[in-house]
């Protein structure tokens, strides 16, 4: 086997190990899925003959050209809430874009969804609305990204402001600023809440997580300079 390049992903979940194993062969993508289940008393056994499979995928492959990525579960479920969270974009935009007539100038009937889906892609809405606000609220260091998906909001110091920030901070009184910041996680709470009714494996015991997950993707997302909280609820600045 001669190829580009390999990508090698080892998935462990409580079940067991999978393996895949992604082959680039002059821009053609191969996909192959090996599956190790094992309990506790034979795991030595299994994680040899994992090493032993790994080995035998790398042929032809160049160790610079391989790229091994080992996922766990929780990064599994991280995928999971942010492809929901893309499909809920993906509606707003659709919504958005949809026009009141079609070509030939009749009326056209939006789909129908539940007031559940609706309420989601409203609160899209509202986060793509302030998404500017909330940009600024976070260079001026009043407000920052918290561990469990929410914005914190903190004192709306007004010294030593950017000078591209100054007319926003002077436009910007505390009676607003709270209002919009609400604004903000009332529509977050409204989408996680949401993610978790698209996906059946999920409940709301899994609320906590779902959290978590969106805490870690939007410090993931903060820029340079913006407060972040850490698991642990230390407050940080990203560098």
């Amino acid at each position: 086997m001669s190829v580009d390049s390999c990508q090698l992903s080892v998935i462990k979940d409580e079940k067991g190990s999978k393996i895949q194993l992604l082959t680039i062969d002059n821009g053609l993508r191969t996909l192959l899925h090996f599956g190790l289940f094992m309990n506790s008393s034979k795991k030595e056994e299994t994680m040899r003959a994992l090493i032993g499979i790994v080995l035998i995928l790398l042929v032809g492959c160049t160790l610079a050209e391989v790229k091994v990525e080992v996922m766990s579960e929780r990064t599994a479920l991280e995928n999971q809430v942010l492809g929901t969270y893309n499909a809920l974009d993906k509606e707003m935009l659709l919504v958005a874009s949809v026009r009141g007539v079609d070509s030939r100038g009749r009326i056209q009937t939006p789909p129908k969804h539940s007031q559940e889906h609706q309420d989601a892609v409203t609160a899209m809405q509202v986060l793509s609305f302030h998404a500017d606000d909330l940009q600024a609220f976070k260079q001026l260091g009043w407000a920052g990204e918290n561990y469990q998906g929410l914005v914190e909001m903190f004192p709306m110091e007004k010294a030593h402001i950017p000078e591209s920030l100054k007319d926003f901070s002077e436009r910007f009184k505390p009676e607003e600023f709270n209002y919009v910041v609400s604004q903000i996680n009332a529509s977050r709470e409204i989408v996680m809440h949401r993610v978790v009714d698209m996906n059946e494996n999920l409940s709301e015991e899994n609320m906590p997580e779902i959290r978590r997950i969106f805490g870690k993707l939007n410090t993931e997302n903060a820029l340079p300079g913006e407060k972040i909280q850490k698991s642990a609820g230390t407050w940080t600045v990203k560098k």
